[in-house]
């Protein structure tokens, strides 16, 4: 008996700037796709309808407005850049469409027609400064792209720093798919700050981090950088430059889950044991389940009792426990810290003791990130969370 279909769409760039997680997001869902139509738990199929908008951010509203109009699509996976998914987003909620989204974000957005699968800011920011700030220095110099992650990801990490006495040395901004990136490491160079908060996307981002690693060397500086995206599939693009990140993410391939190593082996099958999946990838992969399972429990692919069916259910997904908080329609994830090693891989030194709900507005660190009120001794910030180093 065929299984009735369900039509999917799915936008990701397979071209432009930032192609190279826009490949690996189509990858991981398609992955998805072919086991859930191979399960036999599940009483329908997934019939994916692939767009490639080309890192043209405008191309992206033009992809959903055609999955929408004419395949008559009402769940979305996909978009990349926060730019992306502020095009999709309009299209999605005059529709009244579900558009689920894999990135990890800056946060400070909440839509009934979208959830947000991939890391709040409480995630993976708030842990990264945290322990740059109680381990290595309260100084730093900021790089990113032109849009809005790199805005708000900034204006958060300057009120973390500030609040904790510190100063933010500069920030350095750069459009989206430049590679001029001599003059801010040639001011690195000169400057010398403790330490490099990296929030460039795509191509940008592995121009930097190689002419960082030649100009840093050749002046015999040694200074860490920050990351909250850089995964195992840019670690290969960028090559030995990339070790010694330290980086913030609910997702790495060196997880010690049985769930994640039986992802990663069917990952290597079906790609290549010389590929490894990515924090985005990985993400998509778990939102085609989510969605999947919110399917078969509604018994229809009607966004509201969808939604309802999607919410508070656990997944035991790569990554850990997940699953969707109805509240505000993020995920509650697991943050993690890893530094990146030479063999394109990333050691992990902690990971928080349980699954943390998203605070997408960061609500609960009112009283953390306010310049005007006092620090705690020592300067450790109030109501921020207890970092467990990972033995």
């Amino acid at each position: 008996m065929t299984k009735p279909s369900v039509p999917v769409g799915i936008v990701c760039s397979q071209s432009g700037p930032y192609q190279a997680m826009g490949r690996e997001i189509l990858k991981s869902a398609m992955m998805a796709v072919e086991e859930i139509n191979n399960q036999t738990e599940f009483d329908f199929s997934i019939t994916p309808n692939v767009r490639d908008p080309r890192g043209i951010v405008s191309e992206y509203h033009t992809a959903c407005d055609d999955l929408i109009r004419n395949v008559g699509v009402e769940h979305i996976i996909g978009c990349y850049t926060s730019a992306s998914r502020k095009q999709v987003l309009p299209i999605v909620e005059r529709t009244d469409r579900l558009l689920w989204y894999p990135a990890r974000y800056e946060g400070f957005e909440c839509s009934d027609n979208v959830i947000y699968v991939g890391a709040s800011p409480n995630h993976n920011v708030l842990p990264l400064v945290r322990y740059v700030l109680d381990n290595l220095s309260r100084e730093i110099f900021c790089v990113g792209s032109n849009y809005v992650w790199t805005w708000e990801t900034n204006r958060v990490t300057r009120e973390l720093v500030s609040a904790a006495d510190g100063h933010i040395l500069a920030e350095r901004l750069l459009e989206l798919g430049e590679s001029a990136v001599g003059h801010i490491v040639d001011e690195i160079v000169r400057r010398r700050p403790p330490i490099v908060f990296n929030t460039l996307v795509g191509s940008s981002s592995y121009d930097f981090i190689r002419a960082f690693h030649a100009g840093t060397k050749a002046a015999g500086l040694e200074i860490p950088m920050l990351s909250c995206s850089l995964c195992e599939p840019e670690l290969a693009i960028v090559g030995a430059a990339s070790a010694g990140c330290i980086t913030s993410s609910a997702y790495f391939e060196s997880i010690r889950l049985p769930e994640n190593r039986a992802f990663v082996a069917r990952w290597k099958a079906r790609y290549g044991e010389d590929s490894s999946p990515s924090v985005d990838g990985q993400s998509a992969y778990v939102a085609v389940y989510l969605l999947a399972r919110a399917l078969q429990r509604a018994g229809t692919s009607d966004i509201a009792e969808v939604r309802r069916a999607a919410a508070g259910y656990r997944y035991n997904s790569p990554q850990g426990p997940v699953w969707i908080d109805g509240g505000n329609n993020h995920c509650v994830l697991t943050p993690r810290l890893a530094v990146s090693n030479p063999h394109g891989q990333f050691d992990i030194f902690w990971e928080a003791d349980a699954p943390v709900k998203p605070d997408p507005y960061l609500t609960q660190l009112d009283v953390a990130v306010s310049p005007s009120r006092e620090t705690s001794a020592g300067g450790a910030l109030p109501n921020a969370p207890h970092l467990r180093v990972v033995k």
